[in-house]
């Protein structure tokens, strides 16, 4: 497991203090862990919603995929 550093503002600090001492999760790095876990999801979701606007727009490709790729 690696380890980073980054330099946080006051107010953040005091945010992770009370996530910790709320019970989200028992320590600080296990409050930015969850948080990264939940900004993963986030964008992961986002991409869904945005491949389903694209459709909604006709932003669709359609054939082959190896020759929309030019594989062929």
């Amino acid at each position: 497991m690696a380890t980073i550093s980054v330099p946080l503002s006051k107010e953040h600090q005091e945010s992770l203090d009370q996530l910790v001492k709320s019970g989200v999760a028992s320590n600080r790095a296990a409050v930015m862990r969850k948080a990264l876990e939940r900004l993963a999801e986030d964008e992961a979701i986002e991409d869904v919603l945005r491949a389903e606007r694209e459709v909604t727009q006709g932003k669709v490709l359609k054939g082959d995929t190896r020759t929309l790729l030019g594989l062929d």
